[in-house]
């Protein structure tokens, strides 16, 4: 096991930069996973991590070596892709088994690899099967099997849930954190879905356009995004974004009026007319019993869609004027119905107040 460190690593293609300025360390045991929209890079930083791309600039390390030169074959890495990758002709055993032979590793010592890893992912039933004879599921718990017989310094994941269905996707990701914490392991995991970032990572790597947004673990990142792109990236429903204009003493959305926290007062110089973007998650809007918008902290909204989630419903709503959707989560008892006006409460401590033009975040501070 080791760390792995990059410093300030670039990769371009012709005239495109893929990646720029990426830097951070990860401690060796860590599980950090970097998430981000398609395109985003992601992927290209685990394969120059890999060996499988080269750095355009910049210095990779893993534990002390400087990695830029050395083979993928020499890194001691191991990586399961998307695709399972898996031999048709070979048993599950054999798969397991095939990376180890390669190296010429004492035929006992691959036998009793082979069986550990079988009995942690509950595999020992399948070993004389071939992949065709396999689930998905089954499939990419042999893929993982395969790394983790290796034993190496670092884990590379990407994307290895996105082929599972929903209830295996749960499951897998499940018995990858514990397995995590038995191995302890360096790994680093690629998705796009913010949900298996936030449940799997010790430490998200927020990424956007080929630049790093944001680094930390994942309830401080979703406590305190950065910038607009971490607000509505992370967290399933997004977090709503209105459009505001500071007018006479208030944040003036789509000529409602919002009373301006006192904090946003003491920290933001505001000026009239001046424009924003506030955001507030779904979780921190209430509907009011009274249709009103009297009070400061109220707004008008027309229900557009209505969606029963089981132990709670999702509300979609619109504000005159207004394009963008408000999304409200509320108890699974309450069901207005399309066309319904609802006015709503907003909790003004949980108001975060964005910079339309760069997104950065401007209120609250650190």
């Amino acid at each position: 096991m080791a760390q792995v460190h990059l410093e300030d690593i670039k990769r371009r293609f012709n005239n495109v930069t893929a990646i720029e300025d990426i830097t951070f360390e990860i401690p060796d045991g860590e599980f950090w996973v970097l998430v981000g929209p398609s395109g985003c890079g992601k992927s290209t930083i685990l394969r120059t991590i890999a060996g499988l791309e080269s750095a355009t600039s910049g210095n990779l390390f893993i534990g002390d070596r400087l990695m830029n030169n050395v083979p993928a074959r020499q890194r001691d890495i191991a990586m399961v892709f998307q695709n399972y990758a898996l031999y048709p002709h070979m048993t599950v055993a054999q798969n397991i088994a095939f990376g180890l032979k390669m190296r010429k590793v004492d035929p006992k010592i691959i036998q009793e690899r082979v069986v550990n890893v079988a009995r942690s992912l509950s595999l020992e039933h399948l070993l004389d099967r071939k992949p065709k004879q396999l689930s998905g599921g089954q499939q990419q718990r042999v893929a993982l099997g395969r790394a983790i017989a290796r034993e190496p310094q670092v884990f590379l994941l990407d994307e290895p849930l996105s082929n599972l269905d929903a209830q295996l996707r749960d499951d897998t990701r499940a018995e990858l954190k514990q397995l995590h914490q038995q191995l302890g392991i360096t790994t680093i995991y690629v998705t796009h879905d913010q949900v298996e970032a936030m449940t799997l990572a010790d430490k998200i790597v927020v990424l956007d356009r080929g630049r790093i947004q944001q680094i930390g673990d994942p309830q401080s990142i979703y406590a305190r995004p950065a910038n607009q792109m971490v607000a509505t990236f992370l967290g399933n429903p997004p977090m709503n974004i209105l459009p505001a204009i500071y007018k006479n003493d208030v944040f003036d959305i789509s000529g409602q009026s919002l009373t301006v926290p006192s904090v946003v007062r003491e920290r933001v110089q505001l000026r009239q007319g001046q424009s924003f973007d506030l955001g507030i998650r779904p979780e921190h809007i209430t509907i009011n019993s009274a249709l009103s918008t009297q009070h400061s902290a109220l707004l008008l909204v027309e229900v557009k869609v209505v969606e029963p989630l089981g132990r709670e419903t999702l509300i979609r709503a619109s504000l005159p004027g207004l394009m963008a959707v408000l999304n409200i989560q509320t108890g699974a008892d309450v069901r207005p119905r399309p066309g319904d006006r609802l006015s709503l409460q907003l909790d003004l401590s949980q108001l975060f107040v964005f910079d339309p033009k760069t997104g950065e975040r401007i209120s609250p501070l650190e």
